[in-house]
């Protein structure tokens, strides 16, 4: 196994130019960080990734958690590293000051999340999952909650989770039937199940908090009828010592991949004696777990990205050093090259960084606005072009790093289906992604059934004059006047699709509007991804023209555009057939009879 998992410097690079890209009206959203202090944090996130979580990364995946006596064993190693994690500060690293924090923004996070997750996904979900939930309190809940969970939360000893999922509810979070009694003021006793919640239990810590959402007894049906609760494994009595909170696990589900983390099913209040405490106001939880979905679901697509990344490196790695087959020209008598040298070869390499670094780039981009937003709150644009983008960052990672890593495995042949190299671990880990934090047909039906149409279109309109100025850019180099042209046309198409959808909505309503909603998400992914592009380009090639000396740093930014020219040529154009099915659809999804599909 390669210990190369990720390139820093492609890294820095789709940082920084992302950072340099900003209006510098918003450069104190990143709380002081300069590109040298920057660097620092990275190299030390590498440096921890490198030496505690990559050495697991197959033995947590050989030797997956267990449920025994009613008690999930992880990999010994998980207690260690959230005690690091905690000692050191990366857990608390984005919180303020004041929980000892260092105000950390969001686009520094998300690079930290890539290099974790790169090394070893397993391993940083533990992490990632305790800093989503110990915001969410932090934003909503009371002072008294977050004295009593934020400090051993911070610290790595108390994990935390997210227990949204029911097994008759699913993604359909207005069926949801656990309920809250109230007992005293904000606190309720909890009964009822959930299912998927990962971490949900493990002897790596010393006690679970689930974020949890519930219907209060009397509470009016659906959406607007759910509130969002502490639900501590085990609760803090009047003298401080921890006692049971009847939460019981009752499975670990056995999964395809992501297997380092447990996922489990919990049954709650079997005794009568499940306590939670609201966080935020009653029939408000949804509204507080969105404010929280929205960064999740970017970390969705952050970890898609890294497991893509990773994989790539192990492929690249197997195609420099195996020898097969020779050049079709030459001689037959000559001995076998590298298959890195075959063209096929190099296609699959270049579709592997298409995807991966077009993908870490809108989401670098998608945190800056994230921090804009954390200073100021009321910036409209920022806020319409995070909402729209976001399913997009969510999906497009997860769908086509599926692809990619299938690419990854293809590059190895035979040994790619095998454990003795990384990728098929890889190729299992990426399948969640699609399914965590909202599946792909609800960022679809979200994306063009809410994202598209807001205010009235007005977030279009914002990314347009975004990827205008990415041309008028990129139109300064002679060499990107093409791709900038290309872009414009892929805008006049995607106009043209959503104008005819929009036709098809009066015309037929809003199940045929959003029937084939994925598909508009998969082409609305290949523009985006093309703008990205297209603003690595520039960047690389204006530190081509101002003069990158190093050999090594001319190699890689003619590689930058090498995959720019690549993805303009060989993706973007998929987009065009996605364009003609939306337009000319003629209703076969929403028409075929359900009792047809039996063969």
């Amino acid at each position: 196994m390669t210990d190369k998992f990720m390139s820093m410097k492609n890294l820095q690079f789709s940082l920084h130019s992302t950072v340099a890209a900003m209006d510098k009206t918003y450069l104190e959203a990143l709380n002081g960080h300069d590109k040298k202090s920057m660097d620092m944090v990275l190299s030390a996130a590498l440096d921890f990734a490198q030496k505690e979580m990559h050495p697991i990364f197959e033995e947590m995946d050989r030797i997956p958690p267990t449920l025994l006596a009613g008690k999930v064993q992880v990999h010994p190693a998980v207690r260690r590293i959230l005690k690091t994690l905690g000692d050191d500060g990366w857990i608390s690293a984005v919180f303020p000051e004041s929980w000892d924090g260092d105000d950390m923004p969001s686009t520094l996070l998300h690079c930290i999340n890539f290099i974790f997750a790169a090394a070893n996904y397993s391993a940083s979900a533990y992490s990632g999952l305790t800093i989503g939930a110990a915001r969410l309190i932090l934003t909503f809940g009371s002072r008294a909650l977050q004295d009593i969970y934020l400090p051993p939360m911070l610290a790595g000893k108390w994990q935390g989770t997210m227990a949204l999922t029911e097994p008759d509810a699913g993604s359909s979070l207005g069926d949801l039937s656990t309920m809250a009694a109230p007992l005293d003021p904000g606190v309720y006793a909890i009964s009822g199940e959930k299912v998927f919640i990962s971490a949900g239990d493990h002897d790596g810590v010393d006690n679970v908090v689930h974020l949890m959402l519930a219907r209060i007894k009397g509470a009016p049906p659906g959406p607007k009828g759910i509130s969002l609760f502490v639900v501590p494994k085990l609760r803090p009595d009047d003298q401080g010592d921890l006692v049971d909170n009847d939460v019981t696990v009752t499975q670990i589900f056995h999964k395809l991949g992501y297997r380092g983390t447990p996922i489990t099913g919990i049954r709650l209040g079997e005794k009568g004696n499940c306590r939670g405490y609201l966080v935020g106001e009653p029939h408000r939880g949804l509204f507080s777990m969105f404010k929280m979905m929205n960064s999740a679901r970017l970390e969705v697509g952050m970890g898609a990205t890294a497991i893509a990344t990773a994989a790539y490196h192990s492929a690249l790695d197997y195609c420099q050093t195996r020898k097969q087959g020779r050049a079709i020209t030459g001689p037959r008598d000559a001995p076998q090259c590298a298959i890195i040298q075959h063209p096929d070869v190099k296609r699959m390499l270049l579709f592997q960084r298409a995807i991966s670094e077009g993908a870490l780039s809108l989401i670098l981009q998608c945190g800056i606005w994230e921090d804009i937003l954390e200073r100021y709150p009321h910036e409209k644009k920022y806020h319409l072009l995070l909402e729209l983008l976001t399913p997009v960052a969510k999906s497009f990672p997860s769908e086509m790093g599926i692809h990619s890593v299938s690419q990854s495995l293809q590059c190895l042949g035979g040994y790619g289906y095998c454990e003795d190299f990384p990728v098929e671990q890889h190729f299992r880990d990426m399948r969640i992604h699609p399914i965590h934090e909202g599946t792909t047909g609800i960022q679809a039906m979200d994306l063009l059934g809410r994202k598209v149409v807001m205010e009235k279109g007005k977030a279009l309109q914002f990314l347009k004059e975004e990827m205008d100025a990415c041309m008028e850019k990129a139109g300064k180099h002679k060499a990107l006047e093409s791709m900038a042209r290309d872009l414009a046309a892929a805008i006049g198409v995607l106009e043209k699709t959503t104008l005819a959808l929009g036709t098809l909505a009066m015309e037929k309503g809003a199940e045929a509007y959003l029937a084939d909603a994925t598909l508009y998400l998969e082409m609305f992914g290949h523009i985006v991804i093309a703008w990205q592009w297209l603003g690595m380009a520039a960047a690389a090639s204006t530190a081509l023209e101002t003069g990158a000396s190093k050999k090594s740093n001319v190699l890689f930014y003619e590689g930058k555009l090498h995959v720019a020219r690549y993805y303009f040529s060989h993706e973007l154009p998929k987009m065009n057939a996605l364009s003609h099915i939306l337009i000319n659809s003629d209703g076969v999804t929403l028409e075929m009879p359900e009792n047809c599909f039996t063969g």
